[in-house]
């Protein structure tokens, strides 16, 4: 059997999936990549090169799509290589998101291809509206149609498509809901679990543990899109009631998703001019080595997880696997995995304060909530854990070698998991006060 994996950022979300159908007796995989990217066991790895950038001149409405174009320009041309020395896949497994996959099916028409579709733009019920009084254009919906056809090709191409939750599939075409399975990538359960005697020395020389009040928040990059302007919000609430409380931000000062400020000023910046804290309780830790990044998670007391209507991030779901006690945004990709007062609290994006109240809520109980903790570890074993994900990746994968198609087999999506609508935020009133969380705990002060 014959396996191409494509992603500009090898391995991308194939970390685990490659190297497993790698091992396979007389399966021949290759990964096509970008230049410099890491090696993957049992992988043999080819690089592309872009020819060029988008023209200056290029319409703003069709930056994404040259891009795509020349991405998917470039691959093709690395993938004609690969024919002309004699490899022809079996199976095609690519990251659809940068125009990658478009004109594989050309150089390789006998080829079966499995589509990674990670997010479709929409200008309403996504990220787009969500930002409080801002204003929906012409001139934005417009560029978001427009965004997306590099999408419409490679969804045309693929056999297969897969994306990682329901709300992600929802956000497709409904036309194409029936060649997209949702399979999450998973995570090593054996690795991200909860450490009883785990502990954080500080720069500053202070230890934490599980002992103490600590509060955790994680993103990519401290950015709107991930809740870091309200979070700092929270971390001056959090010290103004919380005496003893630590905050663990970590995170970079880039900018993943949405637009960056003026002048080269970083968000974290901006936040720290808006915003009273104890400097000597609030730690920022930067970007850390998975290893350390994980003690961070086990020794929470509370982990924030905020976000637009966006990709959900891993680090909730590896919070959870921590037997992390996340406080969450009661936002659609939230909402899909937690359950209120079961295996997590959901409060309000945009209330500060009442997320706060929920810090309390759980840093008074008197276990902190311990059966919470444990009901979170359990959603995800049932339905994100490594094992299980890649079983279904590589079921997926092989029925799609065999010639089957969505149609014919049933992936079952994660347990648990249901339809998803819009936000409490989203439904009420823009500006039309706060949405209190339940059974909130007395403020003080």
């Amino acid at each position: 059997m014959n396996i191409l994996f494509v992603h500009q950022n090898c391995p991308g979300q194939y970390k685990h999936l490659a190297p497993a159908l790698a091992a396979r007796k007389g399966w021949d995989v290759r990964f096509l990549t970008r230049p410099g990217k890491p090696d993957v066991a049992g992988v043999t790895k080819a690089e592309y090169d872009l020819a060029r950038e988008p023209g200056k001149q290029t319409h703003r409405y069709l930056t994404n799509l040259e891009s795509a174009v020349l991405y998917g320009q470039a691959a093709a041309q690395a993938a004609e290589k690969m024919r002309q020395s004699g490899f022809v896949p079996d199976v095609i497994v690519g990251h659809a998101g940068w125009g990658e996959t478009m004109y594989l099916k050309d150089v390789f028409p006998t080829a079966r291809l499995l589509g990674y579709f990670e997010f479709y733009y929409r200008a309403y019920g996504s990220d787009v509206d969500f930002e409080l009084d801002r204003k929906v254009t012409l001139d934005d919906r417009a560029r978001i149609r427009t965004k997306n056809a590099a999408q419409f090709i490679s969804l045309e191409a693929a056999d297969w498509g897969v994306t990682p939750t329901l709300w992600q599939k929802a956000q497709l075409p409904r036309e194409f809901h029936g060649k997209v399975s949702v399979i999450h990538e998973g995570f090593d359960t054996d690795i991200v679990k909860p450490l009883a005697d785990a502990k954080v020395t500080l720069p500053s020389g202070v230890k934490l543990t599980k002992d103490d009040e600590v509060v955790t928040y994680v993103a990519r990059n401290l950015e709107p899109y991930r809740g870091f302007p309200i979070f700092m919000q929270v971390a001056e609430e959090i010290c103004r009631r919380r005496p003893n409380a630590h905050i663990l931000i970590v995170g970079a000062d880039g900018v993943s998703y949405g637009r960056s400020l003026p002048d080269g000023q970083t968000y974290r910046e901006k936040a720290l001019s808006e915003v009273e804290i104890d400097p000597a309780r609030v730690h920022f830790l930067g970007r850390q080595p998975y290893e350390q990044y994980l003690t961070v998670l086990q020794i929470s007391a509370v982990h924030v997880y905020l976000t637009y209507p966006f990709v959900l991030s891993w680090s909730m779901l590896e919070a959870m696997g921590c037997e992390c006690l996340i406080v969450g945004s009661d936002t659609p990709p939230v909402r899909e995995v937690i359950r209120d007062g079961e295996n997590g609290l959901l409060v309000d994006f945009y209330d500060h304060l009442a997320i706060a109240d929920r810090v309390d809520e759980v840093l008074d109980h008197d276990d902190r909530m311990a059966e919470i903790r444990k009901r979170a570890r359990r959603t995800i074993e049932r339905s994100y854990s490594l094992d299980k994900c890649l079983r279904d990746q590589i079921r997926m994968v092989e029925n799609l070698a065999e010639g089957r198609r969505p149609g014919n087999v049933a992936v079952v999506p994660p347990a648990g998991q249901k339809a998803v609508g819009k936000s409490g935020t989203q439904r009420k009133k823009r500006g039309a006060g706060r949405t209190r969380a339940p059974a909130a705990a007395k403020r003080r002060g």
